[in-house]
């Protein structure tokens, strides 16, 4: 496992309650050190809130970072998390998906100069998201597939992320037909090629917008390596009142230029050039 200063950006915008059950998970981590960055884009009061509790109550390193709600700027708030973090490598996650507490030893441990790293998730229905206490999280049992099942989901092979067998996630992640792409819920890389890109697009809203910057990653001649059956997340349920399909039209423009012409910078990015 690579020794280095490691910053986490979390996404997160009006659930607080989930939020705080994120940084539960990043309080029982198997490593310390690091530190983590809210990327807050526009939510109300009560987020903050829960950052000032957790920030003493579970004696995490947390920056925070927000932006009035003028609809989804997703992009905009990640470039400002960017800008004050310090890690010399960065995780991104979401503020709905709970980290296994060997989440970011896992990241470490798989980090390698010239590539990005693509995680997992496993997503869990409504009743469960709601269910899953500090308890839970703290104990493991909420990654534990038996205690799931019993709580409510369903069975099926999506769940064998969790299987905490060795052999069995390094096979997987070696079989999976599954493509290894920047995920905004779980994936990492070093700090320099975030800046080196000029970081995200922030012509984009909701959809692809990860992607994209994957293949700005790519276009510059990184690999990515697979870790989606070791580096595992559990994914709250929620609704998405910010998809907009003409967003989502207008990503997919973008990421198709993107791709085509091999960019690498951004111009509305981190500089605006």
């Amino acid at each position: 496992m690579i020794d280095t200063s490691v910053s986490v950006i979390i996404s997160s915008y009006n659930h607080p309650k989930w939020l705080e059950k994120v940084l539960i998970g990043f309080s029982c981590q198997s490593v310390s050190g690091f530190e983590i960055v809210i990327a807050d884009d526009g939510s109300g009061a009560e987020t903050k809130s829960v950052v000032e509790k957790c920030r003493t109550n579970l004696d995490l390193n947390i920056l925070y970072v927000w932006h009035e709600d003028k609809g989804f700027r997703k992009t905009k708030i990640l470039n400002e998390a960017l800008k004050i973090s310090t890690g010399e490598y960065i995780i991104f996650t979401d503020g709905d998906c709970i980290p296994r507490r060997d989440f970011i030893e896992t990241h470490l441990s798989n980090a390698e100069d010239g590539y990005y790293l693509s995680g997992g998730y496993v997503r869990l229905p409504l009743s469960v998201s709601r269910l899953i206490g500090f308890e839970d999280i703290a104990s493991g049992r909420a990654f534990s597939i038996r205690w799931l099942q019993k709580a409510g989901v369903k069975r099926s092979f999506k769940l064998s992320k969790l299987s905490g067998f060795k052999w069995f996630t390094q096979m997987m992640n070696l079989i999976t037909p599954a493509n290894a792409t920047w995920n905004g819920c779980n994936a990492s890389t070093w700090r320099e090629y975030f800046f080196e890109l000029n970081g995200f697009n922030e012509d984009m809203h909701y959809g692809a917008e990860d992607r994209e910057f994957g293949s700005r990653l790519d276009n510059k001649g990184l690999r990515s390596k697979q870790i989606r059956y070791s580096a595992i997340c559990i994914h709250l349920d929620h609704a998405r009142a910010y998809k907009n399909k003409e967003h989502l039209i207008a990503n997919q423009t973008i990421w198709r230029t993107t791709k085509r012409n091999k960019l690498i910078v951004t111009k509305n990015g981190i500089q605006k050039l």
